[in-house]
């Protein structure tokens, strides 16, 4: 099974980051999140990345041509150019398709652009800037237990600072607790081909019009997710995921 990620968008809100590289390229812990992602897919068995390229995507076409350099001892001839690695290969034994979507294009038409090359089967999607602990595998298991088209992760809002909970005007807790009753769309979706049926404009989110066609047809099913759930829009949420890199308790690094 082939998992799609939308790598394309600008991350404007990470300005300090993406001036100059895609935000998937930010790095967490000196990898990409972009990497972070792929190897918690590459965990449960999931390999084959189709991934939408869009603003600077030559950055992530660098990176994984280079990928061997990154990884192996290298000797080069000097002379002629010549450049041999050596030593073990890299550990992801990953098949990564790299597809241009447009700079400025949507989700909803990066996804549709994605359609010729992820063939008629089953197949996973995410963003390229979200970290999770979600179990892949009870995952695709509930895709395949209801039968519809569409399943969306389902996760709790991460916490943020301050956050108040009033009782008419009176201001009764302040905490940084997330609230455990809201559920927000985490991505980690796991789709039937016949979803491309939803996108038939792909100048619009995916978010817009397809999930509201999908959720009209009684074709989207939520999977709960409990657990760890983190996106990376801002410096301060890269700079949280950063120390919980650093001090060794990143829960989204589920392999060993």
């Amino acid at each position: 099974m082939k998992v799609a990620i939308l790598a394309g968008g600008m991350g404007t809100r990470l300005a300090e980051e993406t001036e100059n590289r895609p935000k998937p390229m930010v790095e967490i812990g000196g990898r990409p999140i972009l990497w972070h992602i792929m190897r918690h897919y590459d965990h449960y068995g999931f390999g084959q990345f189709v991934v939408a390229l869009g603003y600077k995507g030559d950055h992530i076409r660098r990176y994984f041509t280079d990928y061997h350099l990154h990884t192996r001892n290298l000797t080069i001839d000097l002379t002629t150019g010549a450049t041999t690695a050596a030593g073990e290969s890299a550990a992801e034994q990953w098949v990564v398709e790299l597809i241009e979507t447009g700079h400025d294009t949507h989700t909803g038409g990066r996804i549709s652009r994605l359609a010729p090359h992820l063939g008629s089967e089953r197949f996973m999607l995410t963003w390229g800037d979200g970290v999770s602990d979600v179990d892949l595998r009870s995952l695709l298991d509930f895709h395949k237990s209801h039968g519809k088209i569409a399943t969306v992760t389902a996760v709790h809002p991460p916490p943020r600072l301050g956050q108040a909970r009033v009782d008419g005007d009176r201001v009764v807790t302040v905490t940084d607790e997330p609230l455990r009753d809201a559920w927000i769309n985490g991505a980690f979706f796991v789709l039937e081909p016949e979803v491309f049926d939803y996108v038939d404009d792909d100048s619009g989110p995916w978010e817009g019009t397809p999930i509201e066609r999908l959720v009209k047809d009684s074709q989207l099913m939520a999977y709960r997710h409990d657990g760890f759930w983190q996106c990376m829009d801002t410096m301060r949420e890269k700079v949280y995921l950063e120390g919980l890199w650093r001090d060794g308790t990143a829960p989204w690094k589920v392999w060993a």
